[in-house]
């Protein structure tokens, strides 16, 4: 039997734990990719990266009822990821931060571009 020494290199232990979220930010986070773990939603955050569009419009795009379309929406707003402005009767839904377009972009082009054994 080989006996491997147990060396802690203290200094990259301190700087990981100082860098470190705190639990709350990171359970939020794992929230949130679970969040985007759901392909509509994955999809909706997709087109609302690229423009402003309506139900009707999503729904067209990702050939999904306008009720399920409306069903995440309502997720999605409620979690503040998206915004809604209205104009007349229709409601127009645009993402609220740009970085979750930056997330959904980053994940697109790592399992485009690497084999992933998922």
């Amino acid at each position: 039997m080989v006996d491997h020494e147990h060396i802690v290199d203290e200094a990259a232990v301190r700087a990981v734990c100082a860098a470190m979220p705190t639990e709350g930010a990171i359970a939020r986070a794992v929230e949130l990719l679970r969040l985007l773990g759901d392909p509509t939603r994955a999809r909706l955050i997709f087109a609302l990266s690229r423009t402003e569009l309506c139900v009707c419009d999503l729904s067209e795009a990702l050939g999904a009822s306008e009720s399920a379309i409306s069903h995440q929406l309502r997720q999605l707003r409620h979690l503040r990821l998206v915004t809604h402005r209205r104009a007349g009767r229709q409601v127009y839904y645009t993402l609220s931060d740009p970085h979750l377009a930056d997330l959904l972009t980053s994940v697109l082009h790592l399992v485009e571009t690497r084999e992933l054994p998922l």
